[in-house]
């Protein structure tokens, strides 16, 4: 058997057992994006973007539609009272799904402009939102309403759920894209599948702004597209190939391989330590040694 697991540095071996293996949970998706664990349900929910839904696994039930349309949903995560937050690109906006149904617009427009295509987003410990808005959804059809930005710029925004205020935290991104906190919230990873093509961090004050732009990682074949923090801060990202996983002082030290193009990845599971992934038409999950950080 040839392992899933591929070592890049001997730190590897405390993080994964190289004897697990790449399992498809479902396949039939155009581009599966997204991907959040609900504890409460023990399901995974996840974005099949272009086909404008929404799908839902579990362990028991395997996969069904959540939701149809999705207004072309892409990233998903809880808040701290378990509501799924999610990013639309058609009605571009952040909307928060209550374990009822029901759905809330929380932002879909700044300075009198509708958002571009809100891609990927975290919530901190606060309860403060913070979210990408590149424009794929505005290219073109294929995953949202072609049309000219009313922003002009692509930003990574805060929201503040208790003022209902949007401001702009960060600007020096091409097309930012997907987000994790540091365990401890004091950096936020900020992948770009513009140019440069890479992963930097940025200092989260006191106050909510962001500042100290630094590189942290390049990988390769690129681009970083969404990402997930484990217990230890080491980040684990798509890379195109698979999922590349970095020390917290940016170091490759080894891949997940997966067979189809890679978007996104989520710890989940009964213990954290489940690492689903979504890749082109498919979900998979392999089972690591550690805990990503939300469930530590």
């Amino acid at each position: 058997m040839t392992s899933s697991y591929v070592l890049v540095d001997d730190a590897f071996r405390e993080l994964v057992d190289f004897d697990a293996e790449l399992v498809k949970l479902a396949d039939g998706c155009l581009w599966a994006e997204g991907p959040v664990w609900i504890p409460a349900e023990s399901a995974l929910v996840w974005s099949d973007t272009r086909n404008n839904r929404e799908w839902r696994w579990t362990e028991a039930d395997g996969a069904s539609v959540f939701r149809e349309p999705s207004n072309h949903a892409n990233g998903h995560t809880l808040d701290r009272d378990g509501n799924i937050i999610s990013c639309e690109h058609s009605s571009n906006s952040v909307t928060r799904r209550t374990p009822d149904g029901t759905y809330t617009t929380l932002v879909d427009s700044v300075a009198g402009g509708r958002l571009n295509s809100p891609n990927d987003v975290v919530v901190k410990s606060d309860g403060s939102i913070y979210f990408t808005d590149p424009p794929y959804g505005i290219l073109s059809n294929a995953e949202g309403f072609q049309r000219e930005s009313e922003i002009g710029a692509n930003y990574v925004y805060r929201f503040d759920p208790d003022t209902e205020m949007t401001m702009v935290v960060a600007d020096q991104f091409d097309r930012p894209n997907g987000l994790t906190f540091s365990p401890d919230e004091s950096i936020l990873y900020i992948a770009d599948t513009g140019e440069p093509r890479n992963i930097r961090t940025m200092d989260v004050g006191p106050d909510g702004t962001l500042s100290n732009l630094q590189f942290f990682a390049a990988p390769d074949p690129p681009a970083s597209d969404g990402l997930r923090v484990d217990l230890h801060g080491n980040v684990w990202t798509s890379a195109g190939d698979g999922v590349h996983v970095f020390s917290p002082d940016g170091n490759l030290i080894g891949r997940v391989k997966v067979p189809e193009k890679t978007a996104n990845c989520e710890f989940g599971g009964p213990d954290g330590s489940t690492l689903f992934i979504t890749a082109s038409t498919s979900l998979y999950s392999i089972e690591t040694q550690v805990v990503g950080a939300r469930w530590a």
